[in-house]
């Protein structure tokens, strides 16, 4: 069946193992051909059949194994964050907020209700981008942008890839990464570039490296990065604004997650030179995941660009969602309970590292929902040890970009809505897993 792969490209090559896997000619499973068997018989470069294998691997379609070869996966989709289905183990790797967190809209509810909005009015209700506005421009170099709401920050990641790349160009991801960005740029046919990341945030190496790597857009976590919970430090954001000044045309798009939960002051990749950008604000993780309602702050082309693919009565946003995010973010009961549950996250997620320390864990908090858990051994092993002790727990392999030969030796839990007596079992269950 490997013979009937053809081209004499790299993106040609990749494009036959697709159609071939479409149409079910080669399937999940399969071993690929050894890069320089399959370029000698297709009489091109070792290297072209390298690059084609990389797009295959980067879009998720497969999966290296060293000297096993190079094998189709089961699924070409990643994980997705939230409770894993049918399972009787206390998932603990969800990057869920506490329920008991969540601002109850009924209040609010009532006063968001008034005439219908009509086909061919505007998309962004008018007091709501004023508050925004107010809210995103003291972190944006510039006067000069405007507002965009979108369906959460995904749907906006999305629709800012789309109207600036096109299938197979480059974009600089963090490495570790968020679930969705890693879905959203492989769906989208990109090529993720990982740039590592560090307790001050990317790397400037690593940034570096991608832009000469010729990436068209960069997406960065400023604050709470999801997983390491690492946030942009001022001389790390000072210096990587400097390698992007060089590169004022490609995309940075800034993911603000936790914003308003976050005790960490915000700091930008987004130089005051800079023509491409958006800020998105999403309010998933304080107004709960079903607000599914996104601010995106970006330079005036951009949202030109936007505004074509969020036209009135097919994509736009719901003006009810509109006023109701609004009525609950300028309410000052709301914003305060916001705040509390900012204190939660971060003291309950703070104790849970002390006491694997204690334990002779690596763990430090540093901000966001999770905590990211250094082990000594494999996190496979410690994942599979958990289980039997009644856990299901999330390896830091989903996560990586860079490193998919290397087994995780990281765990991303989500521990702020255990009881204390959970809690202990659980820090006492890891230590016992990782002997």
């Amino acid at each position: 069946m490997n013979d009937e792969i053809t081209g004499t490209t790299a993106a040609d090559i990749a494009m036959s193992v697709r159609a071939l896997r479409e149409r079910g000619v080669l399937r999940p499973g399969t071993v690929l051909p050894p890069v320089r068997e399959l370029a000698t018989r297709l009489g091109v470069n070792r290297n072209t059949t390298v690059a084609a294998y990389r797009q295959l691997a980067q879009a998720g379609l497969v999966v290296s194994r060293g000297r096993a070869g190079t094998m189709l996966v089961e699924h070409d989709s990643v994980a997705q964050e939230g409770y894993a289905a049918d399972t009787v183990l206390r998932d603990v790797g969800t990057g869920n907020p506490d329920p008991r967190l969540i601002p109850d809209p009924s209040p609010v509810l009532a006063s968001v209700t008034g005439r219908p909005v009509l086909y061919g009015e505007p998309v962004i209700d008018r007091a709501l981008d004023a508050w925004a506005r107010e809210w995103v421009a003291p972190d944006l170099p510039s006067a000069d942008f405007r507002i965009t709401i979108t369906s959460g920050a995904v749907d906006a990641v999305e629709r800012l890839l789309a109207q600036a790349l096109t299938r197979d160009d480059a974009v600089a991801l963090e490495d570790p990464c968020f679930l969705a960005s890693i879905h959203t740029v492989r769906l989208g046919g990109y090529r993720a570039v990982p740039v590592p990341v560090d307790a001050e945030g990317m790397t400037v190496a690593g940034l570096r490296a991608a832009l000469a790597a010729g990436v068209r857009a960069v997406i960065c976590t400023p604050r709470a990065q999801n997983p390491t919970g690492a946030s942009l430090s001022p001389e790390r954001a000072v210096a990587l604004r400097a390698v992007l000044a060089e590169h004022p045309y490609v995309l940075i798009i800034e993911d603000d997650h936790f914003s308003m939960l976050s005790a960490q002051p915000y700091e930008s990749l987004i130089g005051p030179g800079h023509k491409r950008f958006a800020l998105l604000r999403s309010v998933s993780k304080f107004l709960g995941p079903d607000m599914c309602l996104a601010i995106a702050a970006t330079d005036p082309e951009t949202a030109e660009r936007l505004a074509m693919r969020l036209s009135p009565g097919t994509t736009w946003v719901s003006h009810l969602l509109q006023r109701l995010a609004l009525g609950l973010l300028s309410d000052s009961e709301v914003r305060a309970s916001i705040r509390t549950a900012g204190e939660h996250y971060a003291e309950r997620n703070s104790a849970f590292a002390a006491r694997l320390r204690a334990h002779g864990i690596s763990t430090h908090y540093a901000d966001g929902m999770n905590l990211w858990v250094e082990l000594p051994i494999r996190a496979h092993t410690v994942s599979e040890r958990l289980m039997r002790r009644g856990w299901l727990v999330r390896t830091g392999d989903g996560f990586s970009l860079s490193a998919r030969d290397a087994p995780s030796h990281h765990l991303r839990l989500t521990v702020h809505d255990l009881s204390p007596e959970d809690a202990e079992q659980l820090i006492s269950d890891i230590a016992s897993a990782v002997r």
